[in-house]
């Protein structure tokens, strides 16, 4: 994979979809957060052992564990791949498991790239999973009888190869190496930040409203299912509907 001179302009514009897409989808998922649902995954004994008294504390609890859980999750899924597509001049690939493919006539290849945000996203049964579908991909090369290069790439953090085991059809590339791969450009990664300017700010006012919306729509919800009529809260009531038969 040739480093490219990158289109700016497109990468913006790229910062620009995948960020209204996050805090769209974002939102989309706390406006319609249901308590009932939420408690059914929940661990009521923890709640209790934390002496949690009001409904108040315990959506708290659970609204900001939604919201940090959720927002990593759909950030990844909405930012990275996009964006690394627009850095990299390459195309969305069709395969599985693969999520762009850059071709480059000129020195005759075909690079596969599987994008992650982080570098603890695989166990050991999805890191086989992934080596099958480069596996799988680099018939295409073989096709166009290219020369053919794998990569995951890492969007943050860091990672070094340990040297054991056997030799890998891939290679592993974290953070500043990555986007310096796609791009030919060592401090792309530190204008990735730039780049979004002032961009997130113009979705915090309407994040917030539906934060708060949802705080009181399900400390309501959760007075009227799991509290009793001083306004205690029925642990028993509420065991036996996260637990009961």
């Amino acid at each position: 994979m040739e480093n490219k001179t990158y289109n700016e302009q497109a990468v913006v514009q790229a910062i620009a979809q995948a960020l209204d897409s996050f805090y769209e989808s974002l939102i989309s998922k706390i406006d319609t957060l249901n308590i009932n649902k939420v408690m059914k995954r929940k661990n009521p004994y923890l709640y209790r052992a934390k002496a949690m008294q009001s409904a108040s504390d315990i959506v708290d609890s659970v609204l900001t564990a939604f919201v940090s859980s959720s927002e990593e999750t759909i950030f990844g899924n909405c930012f990275f791949e996009p964006v690394a597509i627009a850095a990299s001049n390459g195309n969305k690939a069709l395969a599985e498991g693969i999520d762009i493919m850059i071709q480059d006539n000129e020195n005759n290849t075909i690079a596969a790239i599987a994008v992650k945000s982080g570098p603890s996203v695989f166990n050991a049964d999805s890191k086989k999973r992934q080596e099958q579908n480069f596996m799988a991909a680099s018939k295409l090369a073989q096709q166009a009888k290219a020369r053919y290069e794998a990569y995951i790439g890492y969007c943050y953090g860091k990672k070094k190869d340990s040297g054991r085991g056997k030799p890998k059809i891939y290679q592993e590339l974290a953070g500043k190496n990555f986007w310096w791969k796609l791009t030919g450009e060592e401090d792309f990664y530190i204008k990735l930040i730039e780049y979004m300017g002032d961009l997130p700010e113009k979705y915090v006012a309407r994040f917030q409203e539906s934060y708060m919306k949802a705080s009181n729509r399900l400390v309501r919800e959760f007075s009227n299912d799991f509290c009793t009529e001083d306004g205690s809260i029925d642990w028993e009531k509420l065991v036996k509907f996260n637990s009961g038969e």
